[in-house]
């Protein structure tokens, strides 16, 4: 696997011709390269080494060195419109996993699995300690339990939580209860009670610690396309599976590890829509380019280019971000973010194959399709999350419109204006949800872990299984790896410069998954805030170290030394996280420990 391990320190330049052809124009071409930064015509020669495209250490054939040998720049159109050549300069040389050579195609997806088995590991085991409701599960598994009984939420009585944790929980109350987050994390927390029963908090947790899981496989993947190494995808999973504040909310069942994995699998959708819509744009322009007697797309074709037809993974992002809203409306933020993100990559595929007109043509021909491909399915799929409170009658506000008639809006159905009504009520607490709490982290702190929250603190005495002296503790703080946390906050600077300066279309997409879900908290500087928000955005974040991992290990073409120190460094800052994640875990886990052990885990002041 050393051949594996490269990721490019550069953003490489697919060199185009502005494609006002004639017949016999020869069209100038990198066809070791491909990137959304390519500057059509542009600095021919000035720059070699390998891109985000086509990284060395791939298995195919890169940029010889720093004097460009190995690179063919000059293609004349017939040679350079064909499908073959659309697709190298659009997507790389790695298009698929099955561009892999045989012998890594199958590490494609073990690694991936094996990663994730290792975090699985970490979130089953003693998954039902602590046996009681902590902190947030008091409202959402309660909430679940709601859900497999009437499919809406209903009210508990006092001292409910002594029974429920008792294994009693049919003393839940005919009343509705009136609650402020959308219905979907509070599935996916039932179904785990439905296989395994309500009564054991296994049973409410396994949905949290199978979504954590899933999450770390999906991160995996996504880091294997985005950097087009197996290595890195390794060194993305392991970081994600031995990080505590991932972990705790794998073990706990709160919304937030639901929000994330629906907002990762959106992202990964959008990684795998922006290849296949790159493929299609070249296989229609070659397909254009044959049918001409010039050998390539006439210059009405390539004014605007063409359309590309129903995007699927476009729909199936819209879908996983409809999930996302239906889990946490902060999701909202991510929606748009994404449909940005994937438009601005079309418009730079256009760009690249040699269309003329590419701003228009990318805003009509892909802009309104992915309005369409995204935003309406999210809707519609955010609205089916309701399903089981359309389908009772005596939910919250189920009733509303009935007694509240309007002139305005009485052409809508009863059960719409009903939830609208719901819905405004929800946005008016959130608005003014500014109560105090010991555990309330603002935004501004979140990157350094400056106030992480306590899940869980108990003192058991002496002679309670495993404390054996006079102080001991157990406890579940929320605090991540402060190796994997810090150094992934130094990186956004690192990766803000290559996304700027060099274009690198890998950091703008991991920059805009940070942004979506971190500075929209800012505009809200009076609301309650807590740290384990920011689980929203942590892939991102650890997406952002692995690729200042990917600059550690150097390119290919480096020099034996350079490519060894390298893959040191990177090998000694992974193992070292492991380490310190084995020094945190009592602290993550609910382990009984004693008083001082606790105290050494707390490094800054504001932890306890």
């Amino acid at each position: 696997m050393g051949n594996v391990t490269q990721t490019p320190a550069q953003a490489p330049e697919a060199a185009t011709v502005p494609p006002a052809l004639t017949g016999g124009t020869a069209v100038v071409t990198d066809t070791g390269r491909a990137d959304d930064s390519a500057r059509a015509g542009r600095r021919l020669g000035r720059r070699s080494g390998t891109g985000p495209g086509n990284p060395a250490g791939t298995g195919t054939r890169s940029s010889a060195g720093r004097n460009l040998e190995g690179h063919q720049w000059i293609a004349r159109p017939a040679e350079a419109f064909t499908p073959a050549a659309l697709r190298h300069r659009l997507i790389g040389g790695i298009q698929s996993w099955r561009d892999y050579p045989a012998s890594l195609r199958l590490w494609f997806w073990l690694i991936p699995a094996l990663t994730a088995g290792i975090g699985g590991i970490l979130r089953f085991v003693r998954l039902d300690t602590p046996r009681s409701l902590v902190f947030d599960e008091t409202y959402y598994v309660k909430d679940a339990y709601s859900f497999l009984v009437s499919g809406y939420e209903r009210s508990w009585p006092d001292k409910a939580n002594d029974s429920f944790i008792a294994g009693n929980p049919g003393v839940l109350l005919d009343t509705p209860e009136y609650v402020v987050h959308p219905p979907v994390g509070k599935w996916m927390i039932a179904a785990g009670m439905w296989l395994f029963g309500p009564d054991n908090a296994f049973g409410w947790r396994f949905g949290a610690a199978l979504t954590g899981t899933l999450s770390i496989f999906l991160l995996a993947l996504i880091a294997q396309k985005l950097f087009r190494s197996l290595a890195l995808g390794a060194v993305a999973g392991v970081l994600l599976a031995v990080d505590g504040h991932h972990l705790v909310l794998s073990r706990t069942s709160l919304l937030d590890i639901f929000l994330m994995f629906w907002l990762l699998a959106a992202f990964g959708a959008l990684l795998l829509d922006r290849d296949d819509g790159r493929r299609r744009l070249a296989e229609r322009l070659g397909r254009q380019a044959a049918a001409s007697p010039a050998g390539h797309p006439s210059g009405l074709q390539l004014t605007a280019g063409p359309w590309l037809g129903i995007r699927w993974w476009r729909l199936t992002a819209g879908v996983c971000l409809g999930l996302a809203v239906g889990t946490k409306w902060s999701a909202l933020f991510f929606l748009a973010a994404f449909g940005l993100l994937a438009v601005f990559w079309d418009l730079s595929a256009r760009r690249i194959a040699g269309v003329q007109a590419w701003i228009s043509g990318g805003i009509l021909k892909d802009g309104v399709a992915a309005f369409l491909a995204i935003v309406p399915v999210a809707g519609i799929t955010y609205a089916a999350t309701w399903t089981g409170w359309f389908r009772s009658t005596d939910a919250y506000f189920r009733r509303w419109a009935e007694s509240n008639p309007s002139v305005e809006w009485g052409w809508l159905p009863n059960s719409v204006r009903s939830l609208a009504h719901y819905h405004l009520e929800a946005y008016t607490f959130h608005q003014g949800l500014g109560s105090d709490h010991p555990y309330e982290a603002s935004a501004w702190s979140w990157l350094v872990m400056g106030r992480p929250t306590s899940f869980y603190y108990e003192s058991p005495e002496r002679g309670t299984p495993g404390c054996g002296i006079d102080n001991c503790t157990t406890a579940i703080l929320s605090v991540g790896n402060p190796l994997i946390w810090w150094s992934a906050a130094a990186c956004l600077g690192i990766i803000l410069f290559w996304w700027a300066g060099r274009r690198d279309w890998r950091a703008g997409a991991i920059l805009a998954g940070v942004a979506a879900g971190y500075l929209p908290w800012f505009m809200y500087p009076e609301r309650t805030t807590f740290f384990f928000y920011a689980l929203s955005f942590e892939p991102f974040l650890v997406l952002a170290l692995v690729y200042c991992l990917g600059l550690v290990l150097g390119r290919r073409t480096d020099p034996a030394w350079r490519r060894r120190s390298g893959l040191y460094l990177v090998t000694l800052f992974v193992v070292t996280a492991v380490l310190v994640s084995a020094f945190f875990y009592p602290v993550w886990t609910a382990e009984v420990i004693s008083y001082q052990d606790w105290r050494f885990r707390m490094w800054m002041p504001s932890w306890i």
